[in-house]
């Protein structure tokens, strides 16, 4: 039998097309408790939580990316389902500086995680 070397290539890309769209569809939803911060400093500083809200809006003003900082010091970087994809921050800015509760699906690779909001509160 001879195998169509074309065939086999277009086989094995929507395979790993379908695993792709087939995995994404599998993220789970969680509910993540953390403060809101910038992610420069979450990095360069070590930060256990934003020094202040005006540091925090200061720094997502110029551009830099929200992030949470969950209490077990993972931080979940904020990304949109859509495509072409866009900025979470605006959905962040009113709560920069503050401990939140956000829920949504939750996406791991290579040792990142990112979530896409559904539904975010700050914390009482």
């Amino acid at each position: 039998m001879k195998l169509n070397v074309m065939a086999v290539k277009s086989l094995l890309t929507a395979t790993l097309g379908m695993a792709v769209i087939c995995g994404a569809a599998d993220s789970p939803t969680v509910t993540v408790k953390g403060y809101v911060l910038d992610s420069a400093c979450a990095f360069t500083k070590d930060l256990k939580k934003p020094i202040s809200k005006e540091c925090a809006t200061s720094c997502a003003s110029a551009g830099s990316q929200l992030v949470i900082l969950a209490a077990d010091g993972k931080i979940y970087w904020p990304i949109a389902d859509t495509t072409p994809s866009s900025g979470q921050n605006a959905k962040l800015l009113p709560f920069a500086g503050e401990q939140v509760t956000a829920s949504g699906k939750v996406y791991n690779r290579g040792g990142s995680k990112a979530i896409v909001i559904e539904k975010i509160e700050a914390q009482k």
